[in-house]
């Protein structure tokens, strides 16, 4: 027998006993006999807890059980923190509320009772990655750090499109980056999923990607693994988008598909191709440079090469040329998201 159904037949019993009692009072005001009264309400008390009761009793109880287990231990940790600062000034404020006259004293205590407690276990919970960091700094004796103004954040998601990619690496070992790396549980598990894959390129790939990650751990402070979800979504990167809008901060990827996504929703991306194309050498139109044809392009006469940075260079006239090391000149740049492309005409000597 299940505990919801025991809760059933207690409900049962005692809506029907409130039922009778209910009926009993009424029917002087009906002008019927008490105990026909009595019968219906007692009946109809019955019938409300036998299917009331687990909605009063069991459903909420499973509902604060699986908010607890889902809820992140740090905001559950601030939500309580909050909960007790919030009651402080309400308890400091019950007797004087209490002395306004009717009908504010008698109400105003409790009232500013539950405002207070539900401001303070919000702004904690909401707040509990910046209230731990300052706890957190107060404790070691390091300085308060500000956070910076006007949408530039000091945090950013990692997705696993650039976690496998590897440079993220590099530009933290360069010392440019100064960001906390957040990298969600559900992200891990993707690079997990994808390194256990049966196909040997995915499976190199997640290796790669979980090599990258521990690297990165190395690095004090610089990546955190956080349990943050968000229910009801099983796409990761739905999941990524969502987060990120829920945390105010920008993702860092190079899918192409989800940096479109996440502009549509109003999110911030960070994009390591484009930081890669903002910082790479340029050539203008007539300079020279050597380059090696490797392979034909797409009209019949043209050769193409490849800079030291994987950038295409498209060459007229460049097919004869096909694995030699010739002089071109840079003739016309092309720049787009994805990438830069040269075409340049072979130099005669």
């Amino acid at each position: 027998m299940s505990l919801e159904f025991i809760l059933r037949l207690v409900g049962m019993i005692v809506f029907a006993v409130l039922g009778a009692r209910l009926g009993a009072n009424s029917a002087v005001t009906l002008q019927l006999p008490p105990e026909a009264v009595g019968l219906i309400f007692s009946l109809v008390g019955a019938l409300v807890g036998l299917i009331g009761t687990p909605w009063i009793t069991t459903r909420p109880a499973r509902a604060a059980r699986r908010l607890v287990e889902t809820l992140p231990t740090e905001r559950l940790v601030m939500a309580s923190l909050g909960l007790v600062l919030g009651l402080i000034p309400a308890s400091l404020l019950a007797y004087p509320l209490s002395l306004l006259p009717e009908p504010f004293g008698p109400v105003a205590p409790s009232s500013i009772a539950i405002i207070s407690a539900y401001l303070g276990m919000t702004i904690f919970a909401v707040r509990a990655r910046d209230v731990f960091d300052i706890l957190n700094n107060l404790l070691r004796g390091a300085p308060l750090t500000p956070r910076l103004e006007g949408g530039t954040h000091p945090r950013v998601l990692l997705d696993t499109s650039v976690i496998i990619d590897g440079r993220i690496k590099d530009i933290a070992d360069s010392g440019f980056l100064n960001w906390s790396l957040l990298v969600p549980r559900f992200v891990l598990e993707e690079l997990q999923h994808i390194a256990d894959s049966s196909d040997v390129l995915r499976r190199n790939r997640g290796k790669r990607g979980l090599e990258v990650l521990r690297d990165l751990k190395k690095l004090d402070g610089l990546v955190e693994i956080i349990d943050d979800d968000v229910e009801g979504v099983q796409e990761v990167d739905h999941k990524l988008v969502m987060l990120a809008r829920a945390m105010g901060v920008p993702i860092m990827t190079n899918d192409f598909n989800l940096n479109q996504i996440a502009k549509l929703q109003g999110v911030t991306v960070l994009n390591i191709n484009m930081l890669a194309n903002a910082v790479r050498a340029e050539y203008i139109p007539g300079e020279l440079i050597t380059l090696k044809i490797i392979q034909e392009g797409k009209e019949s006469d043209q050769g193409v090469g490849y800079l030291d940075d994987g950038t295409m260079v498209v060459v007229e006239n460049g097919r004869r040329y096909l694995d030699r090391t010739i002089r071109v000149e840079i003739t016309r740049l092309i720049s787009r998201e994805a990438g830069k492309m040269y075409f340049a005409r072979p130099v005669e000597d």
